[in-house]
């Protein structure tokens, strides 16, 4: 049996995938927040999809994966799987936050979006491990992947419900917190039901790259994608208290609501400002005529 090394570079990588892991997990919490107040909340749900499945859930696989070797053996990855994989932890995470998000029922919508989130984190998973071609026979513990399925169900069904219920940005970086570290469990206990074996012609991996050079275009991706959304959830968040404080009681109410206005949509911290009644509308027509005459 090989030798398997989860942190070839020290703490580094495990430091750097939980704290993509934490951001990931902000940004989409605060997505979540907007989409729950939005009339069409349909843009909100892809961008916290993005940050969860991508920057939270994928990118701290790969970035952990970068700690990884096989002592005796060279590891190349396969490019159209590797990106499958960032593909599908993106479209799970939609769907389960689809589901409870748009759902009526939080006691189906909840379990039912977390286990489809949690499956479907746990096959990219897999499928990024499928995706290593190290020339060696790889195995896995049944009891390990068993674990591993059920920590991903939990962790998913915990954000999903943290994406229902979280207030505030304090509540937000607490709960960003857990699920860092849920996302990181389920990583490492999948990892650890891997077991590698010499093989008797083992050869040199053929096609594929290696980590490194995968590790540029992963970098440039993730720094602006993390970047587009930072903005994105900011301009959002700084716009709704101003649009409160400055909103004309004579203007269109329904703008934040309207595809115009995405994604600067009402918040329960910054909710839409009362219409004002027709009555009020009318009056203060009359005294701006009077003053004319």
């Amino acid at each position: 049996m090989l030798e398997l090394d989860h942190f070839s570079h020290g703490w580094v990588t495990p430091v750097l995938a939980y704290l993509m892991s934490f951001i990931g997990s902000v940004l989409a919490l605060r997505c979540a927040t907007h989409a729950r107040a939005s009339r069409w909340p349909g843009g909100w749900l892809v961008a916290a999809a993005v940050s969860l499945g991508g920057a939270g859930i994928w990118v701290m696989h790969f970035t952990a994966m970068l700690g990884f070797s096989i002592h005796g053996a060279n590891i190349r990855y396969d490019v159209p799987m590797t990106l499958l994989s960032a593909g599908i932890a993106i479209v799970v995470v939609w769907a389960g936050l689809s589901i409870v998000v748009r759902g009526h029922r939080e006691a189906i919508a909840l379990p039912l979006g977390g286990m489809i989130t949690g499956f479907g984190v746990a096959a990219m998973h897999y499928l990024g491990m499928h995706a290593m071609h190290a020339g060696a026979h790889i195995e896995y513990s049944t009891g390990l992947v068993a674990l591993s399925l059920l920590i991903a169900v939990v962790a998913a069904t915990a954000a999903l419900w943290f994406v229902l219920h979280v207030r505030g940005f304090s509540a937000t970086v607490g709960a960003a917190l857990i699920m860092g570290l849920a996302v990181c469990g389920m990583h490492y206990t999948g990892m650890a039901s891997m077991t590698a074996h010499r093989m008797d012609n083992m050869s040199e991996p053929s096609g594929g790259v290696d980590s490194v050079q995968l590790l540029t275009p992963l970098i440039m991706v993730v720094t602006l994608v993390t970047i587009m959304l930072v903005v994105l959830v900011g301009l959002a968040e700084v716009d709704g208290p101003s649009r409160r404080e400055n909103v004309d009681p004579t203007g269109d109410l329904d703008l934040a609501d309207s595809g115009r206005a995405w994604p600067r949509a009402y918040t329960e911290e910054s909710p839409a400002p009362d219409r004002p009644s027709s009555a009020v509308s009318l009056q203060a027509m009359s005294k701006r005529q009077s003053h004319r005459r």
